[in-house]
């Protein structure tokens, strides 16, 4: 984690398959909810080579843009610059692409934390006896 700093950007792309798209009229594009999904995958992409033995990562904020349609089968790149540090809040810019035409942007911040306590705190939420 201590890595980890401003400017550092990371890219995924993903193809647009059946699972990610919505209908709309006689087409099916890549849904905004499947966006959302790729932000948070490319953002937390950058982060895990980063992170110690015992930490994990959440989302914890989102913003989403979705500018312009891309057709099944088609293919958009989703382009995450790492733009503040704060302990252990990781804020992101995320641009979202379809060959050279940008499709959708983001905001995205996203926190580091203790795998131990995440799971304590769940157990307790599940009932579970530790």
């Amino acid at each position: 984690m201590d890595t980890l700093k401003a400017g550092m950007k990371h890219t995924e792309e993903w193809e647009i398959t059946e699972e990610r798209t919505t209908q709309r009229g006689k087409y099916k594009v890549f849904a905004t909810w499947s966006m959302t999904r790729l932000v948070e995958s490319v953002a937390s992409g950058l982060i895990a080579p980063h992170l110690k033995e015992g930490q994990g990562q959440v989302g914890v904020g989102i913003t989403v843009r979705h500018m312009g349609p891309t057709p099944i089968g088609h293919t958009v790149r989703a382009e995450a610059e790492l733009i503040a540090v704060d302990r252990r809040k990781m804020s992101f810019k995320v641009k979202v692409f379809e060959g050279d035409e940008q499709v959708g942007e983001s905001e995205h911040d996203r926190f580091i934390v203790d795998l131990d306590k995440y799971f304590a705190r769940l157990d307790q939420k599940l009932g579970a006896k530790t």
